[in-house]
């Protein structure tokens, strides 16, 4: 039975990651940081090779590609940017903690949408009907390799519906330029959904 490989790479760091800001559907560039720290996990390590690379359409995942993988166009999902925060964007939990609807937002998330922003059960429903997408693509056409570049967000929500060992989202966190590789099974994604998570990267 073939297996596919889905590896899942979070952006470079951005100046508002730096400072702790609540940065969704913001269009923001790598910092100058970011940019040399990437390069600088490329030079040192290894991220796997890929015939394709699949992305977010927000600037900051666009230059994290260039980077790693310069030789490949990547394809844009639409439906891989970051959750909207609306009306918290470019704004940190100590500028927020007094607002009663940023309390209620941390403790029910799912329920709970932000000012002009994107309900917890929205982004996730989005992010999965994509990723599926993306998945059943790379089955019809035997493309067993395949890179996600995207937001800590997205990576961990695809991580906690779909990956082995289950776990929170929160349990699936990474830093900027690090991610995780996923193995499909043919069988078992027709059956259950789901993927084994297999190593950190690079």
């Amino acid at each position: 039975m073939k297996s596919y490989n889905i590896h899942f790479i979070r952006h470079g760091q951005t100046s508002e990651n730096q400072k702790g800001l609540y940065i969704g559907s913001t269009d923001v560039p790598l910092s100058k940081d970011g940019i040399d720290l990437l390069k600088k996990y490329d030079s040192e390590m290894i991220y796997p090779g890929t015939p394709v690379v699949f992305t977010s359409p927000m600037l900051r995942c666009i230059q994290s590609c260039n980077i790693i993988y310069p030789a490949i166009k990547p394809i844009v999902i639409e439906d891989f940017r970051e959750c909207s925060f609306g009306d918290w964007e470019k704004k940190n939990v100590d500028e927020l903690k007094k607002n009663p609807e940023f309390v209620k937002w941390l403790a029910d998330s799912q329920n709970t949408t932000p000012p002009n922003g994107e309900s917890g059960a929205q982004f996730i429903r989005r992010v999965c009907v994509a990723f599926e997408k993306v998945v059943e693509g790379m089955l019809k056409s035997g493309t067993d390799t395949a890179v996600i570049m995207a937001h800590g967000g997205v990576i961990s929500t695809i991580l906690s519906v779909y990956g082995l060992p289950q776990a929170k989202p929160y349990d699936w966190q990474m830093d900027n330029g690090f991610g995780f590789s996923a193995r499909i099974n043919t069988m078992l994604w027709m059956r259950d959904k789901v993927m084994e998570v297999y190593q950190k990267i690079p």
